[in-house]
């Protein structure tokens, strides 16, 4: 046993030895920017001497910057849509930390945006055969997924601007295209409804509360349709109900058959940016929706109502679930202070004190003493003769360099200092005592406050405050209260991206001179000095704010297809346009009716 002492001390040695190796070639290999390189080296150092602190801390700063660095260009890949170099970066970084969850959702949503170029393939085909409804049922599948998918976006507005009603079947649309011309003056309704279904080869069923006695006047020409269809409706309130491709069922627009008639559907809307409740409040108001779920954990809504007013309210939240604007704030407060200190002169004395001297071991004075009063027998006391020649020049700055960045309309708060405790005593009638401790802050407070505009300018709501201790004050009760000196500016600032503002002029200028002179020597001029000191003492302190704000995300203006687009009447969502004719074209399947 003993023999074997020596060879395992000597294998803990060596094993050190390379363990302080490796690690001293992992330091050097991070001071050239190669932490790559260094992590192999760090992690044998680890290794060979697990309980080593500091290697464990330079082999995780190491790994944590390799994957940072590794994140950083998969995302850069991804968004120059260079999946493959993206997709190897997200596995690199997964070989290093297998649990890694930013690379694994980088990784999901590279899958899920090529499921998506594989369905907007799919929409482009839908599109060329004016498949509208399929086009709009995979858009609707993207933008659930993804409301931010721009090319999604750009064809879904496309589709609004150009299909009239995307729920129509494909067969049913072909038909309330047909264009006719007809004629009717007060002709019963059901007459006209069976004159249409003879010309549009649409089945018309009428409900039973359909009052027979209806008639309309009617004058069209070279009109689809639907519009034919949708003006006799909006005369004689009425509404329909498409059963399948060629029937629609025709009933009275009241709440009961609304009721019985009506299709409902359930819609969720899982909001990114916007706030579920102010989502809310604006479908209950523009599409007058009752029955509207919030879920303020996961900020979503989940409506149930007719196609058409859910429809209405996906325009909605898109205009409501735009990218919250954000802008970064670079600020700069320079504390520069200066201080100048001049003594010079010769201070004399100014007093001499003559004091009896006691001739006794008592020490005490005696009437003897006092009578033999001599040159020797009494003391003299005189002020020390002082020259002084001393000059301080001090100049010192402060600088805090924060970049802040802030989101739209939010306040954004930075404290540099100290928290200084106050302690309250309350007693009682009992005579028991109770401190209550406050903290006040003493130092650099900068509150600021963005407001972004669609030009590019940034409107910003500053608040400065730099407070300092000059004194401490010792209460009767024994606790310290601090008398601190602030200066304080608040303004408004309206800048351009980018465009620096410097804000000055909080000056604090001190002034002090003292002198100890001779009376009427150190009044002369020059020689005066000689006769006196004089100390001359400055103090200046400047505070300098500069502030520079860089736009990150501006707010992005909607679309006029957006910003404006029909949403029915009064008593219903269905768009009532009937300005959907087009020109006269040989072999359209016209027909004409007059009666």
């Amino acid at each position: 046993m003993n023999r074997c002492l020596p060879a395992i001390a000597c294998t803990i040695v060596l094993a050190g030895c390379a363990a302080q190796r490796s690690y001293n070639e992992g330091q050097a290999l991070l001071a050239q920017g190669r932490n790559e390189d260094a992590m192999p080296r760090l992690r044998a150092a680890l290794q060979a001497d697990p309980r080593n602190i500091e290697y464990r801390f330079a082999y995780l700063t190491a790994r944590e910057r390799v994957i940072r660095d590794l994140l950083d260009r998969a995302q850069a890949a991804a968004a120059r849509n260079d999946a493959t170099e993206a997709t190897r970066l997200y596995y690199r970084v997964l070989a290093i930390d297998t649990g890694n969850v930013r690379s694994r959702e980088g990784l999901a949503a590279l899958e899920r945006d090529r499921r998506h170029a594989r369905l907007m393939r799919d929409a482009d085909a839908a599109l060329a055969r004016n498949d509208t409804e399929g086009v709009s049922i995979l858009l609707r599948q993207i933008l659930t997924e993804n409301p931010d998918n721009a090319d999604a976006r750009s064809m879904h507005r496309r589709i609004d601007e150009a299909a009239t009603r995307t729920a129509t079947p494909p067969q049913l649309q072909a038909a309330l295209r047909k264009l006719v011309t007809i004629e009717f003056r007060e002709a019963p309704l059901r007459q006209i409804f069976e004159v249409l279904a003879r010309m549009s080869e649409l089945n018309f069923v009428l409900d039973r509360d359909v009052r027979p006695d209806l008639r309309s006047t009617i004058f069209l020409r070279n009109t689809s349709v639907e519009a034919v269809i949708n003006l006799l409706l909006l005369m004689n309130q009425l509404e329909q109900r498409v059963v399948d491709a060629n029937t629609i069922v025709i009933y009275p627009n009241t709440p009961a058959k609304l009721r019985e008639y009506q299709p409902l559907a359930v819609r969720t809307f899982l909001l990114a940016t916007a706030d579920a409740k102010v989502v809310a409040n604006t479908i209950r108001t523009i599409v007058r929706s009752r029955d509207v779920i919030v879920d303020e954990k996961l900020n979503m809504i989940v409506m149930r109502d007719s196609p058409d007013a859910i429809r209405l309210a996906e325009r909605l939240v898109l205009l409501h679930d735009a990218p919250e604007p954000e802008v970064m704030l670079e600020v700069e407060v320079l504390e520069v202070k200066r201080s100048r200190l001049l003594a010079l002169g010769i201070t004399w004395p100014g007093q001499v004190s003559l004091t009896p001297l006691a001739s006794g071991t008592t020490g005490n004075l005696t009437l003897q003493d006092l009578r033999n009063l001599n040159a020797s027998t009494i003391g003299v006391a005189v002020d020390p003769m002082t020259i002084q020649a001393q000059q301080q020049v001090n100049d010192s700055n402060l600088l805090a360099n924060p970049r802040i960045r802030a989101r739209n309309r939010e306040k954004a708060k930075i404290l540099i200092g100290d928290r200084l405790p106050t302690i309250t005593s309350t007693s009682t009638s009992t005579g028991f005592v109770a401190e209550t401790v406050t903290y006040i802050d003493a130092g650099l407070k900068l509150d600021v406050e963005p407001t972004i505009y669609p030009d590019g300018e940034v409107a910003i709501r500053i608040a400065l405050d730099v407070s300092n201790i000059v004194s401490q004050i010792q209460t009767r009760s024994g606790t310290i209260a601090y008398q601190l000196g602030t200066r304080s500016a608040s303004t408004t600032l309206r800048l351009k991206d980018g465009e620096n503002q410097v804000l000055a002029g909080l000056i604090q200028d001190d002034e002090r001179i003292s002198a100890n002179r001779v009376p009427a020597l150190g009044a002369v001029p020059v020689l005066g000095r000689l006769f006196g000191g004089q100390t001359d003492e400055s103090n200046k302190t400047e505070i300098v704010l500069s502030i520079t704000p860089h736009l990150l995300r501006n707010v992005q203006r909607p679309d006029a297809a957006m910003a404006n687009f029909e949403s029915g009447t009064e008593a219903t969502l269905r768009s009532t346009n009937a300005a959907s004719a087009g020109p006269a074209s040989a072999g359209d399947g016209r027909c004409a009716v007059s009666h």
